[in-house]
């Protein structure tokens, strides 16, 4: 059984061929750029004005006022010593300017402009090249567009980047007792929703799942939904059927798919009947069927991966420490991650810990990790995932 760290290594060491695409700007949000991103010219392009008031030449609190600028005049004005131009926020000053002075500590007469106060040499004016100059490294390899993101690419003029392309991803639920929302539940039968928690999940970081697929405790049935999964899908989830009961057929039908163990069983709480495989350039997660640990196996395990065959620089969860709360007992001989609430900066150990309980994961925001068997003090630190 493997440490939490050795699987967490084995996973970042998957070799992966990484292929990319080109997308519209607008279609970009949340992929990882495939090689870095460089200022085609300086930003600003030309010395603009930082607000509505007044281009000035020299330092003085009396002008005479010869035009006007408005943005995106391509008209340039000479101004001589004791001039000024009308400017608006955005327009490009004057070469001779010396400052720009906001309108509000200014007064007109006639063609005379009168300042409150004297200007500061090069004040509101935003000069070329400011924030980007021509060459200069915008985004490096990886990194993964953010709404701001957008709009810095687009600012540089371009209309569609190259991206890594994100994984296909199928899922498969199996159980005899499970049914689907919706339906009768019978005797011994429970209503399914780990397929909805994982996608979700899934979709929230920004992977959705292309299929989702359900079926019984039936060998062959197995086998073949995870052949069929497997040639559309670049990663395939499962969950349930993964441990050693004589109704859990996942791990043998993986095997007689082709499919390549990496690891099976780590030990932690929840989740220890984890299993990670791959064929090829196809990988395969097989998680716990109680929904605890199944969400708590994606949160650590599968979104890393998932973030990493997408060429992502930044790979899982935010994770910090916080104070506790309240005094904590981990009774377990794993160690734990536990369904935690962060709130005031600090973090609270929720109620109902067992693996079946999905209730209060759907309370959390994040996951408390504590070592097994250890005696936690009210405002003692300890590091947290962040899921919400």
């Amino acid at each position: 059984m493997l440490k939490i760290e050795e699987a967490l290594q084995i996973i970042n060491d998957q070799q992966i061929e990484l292929s990319t695409e080109i997308r519209k700007l607008s279609d970009s949000l949340g992929f990882a750029v495939s090689s870095e991103i460089r200022a085609p010219f300086d930003m600003p392009a030309f010395d603009n004005s930082a607000m509505d008031g007044y281009a000035l030449c020299g330092i003085s609190k009396e002008y005479q006022i010869i035009g006007e600028v408005a943005a995106g005049d391509d008209h340039q004005f000479e101004l001589k010593q004791g001039e000024a131009v009308r400017i608006f926020t955005g327009a490009r000053v004057p070469a001779a300017a010396s400052a720009v002075m906001m309108q509000e500590k200014t007064r007109v007469e006639g063609e005379k402009l009168f300042l409150d106060e004297l200007p500061k040499e090069g004040q509101s004016i935003r000069k070329k090249g400011g924030e980007l100059q021509k060459e200069q490294l915008v985004f490096d390899k990886g990194y993964t567009i953010t709404p701001a993101g957008i709009g810095m690419i687009g600012a540089l003029g371009m209309d569609q980047v190259e991206v890594f392309k994100k994984p296909i991803i199928n899922l498969i639920t199996t159980g005899n007792e499970l049914v689907q929302p919706g339906k009768a539940k019978g005797e011994g039968q429970i209503y399914e929703s780990n397929s909805f928690a994982i996608s979700a999940a899934a979709e929230n970081f920004g992977f959705p799942v292309h299929k989702k697929h359900s079926h019984p405790d039936d060998f062959e049935q197995i086998k073949t939904g995870i052949s069929e999964a497997l040639e559309q899908a670049d990663i395939l989830l499962l969950s349930g059927g993964i441990s050693v009961g004589d109704h859990d057929f996942v791990k043998q039908a993986l095997e007689e798919n082709g499919m390549e163990q990496q690891f099976y069983k780590v030990f932690q709480k929840p989740g220890k009947p984890l299993y990670f495989g791959r064929k090829a350039n196809k990988f395969v997660f097989a998680l716990p069927g109680n929904p605890a640990s199944s969400l708590s196996c994606f949160y650590i395990y599968v979104l890393p991966f998932l973030q990493q065959f997408s060429g992502f620089q930044q790979k899982g969860l935010p994770k910090f420490q916080f104070p506790l709360k309240e005094p904590y007992h981990n009774r377990s001989d794993r160690p734990s991650f536990l369904k935690a609430k962060i709130e005031n900066d600090e973090v609270r150990i929720l109620d109902g810990q067992a693996s079946s309980m999905i209730l209060s994961m759907a309370h959390a925001n994040a996951l408390a990790f504590i070592d097994a068997e250890t005696n936690l003090q009210k405002g003692d630190l300890i590091t947290c995932y962040l899921i919400g």
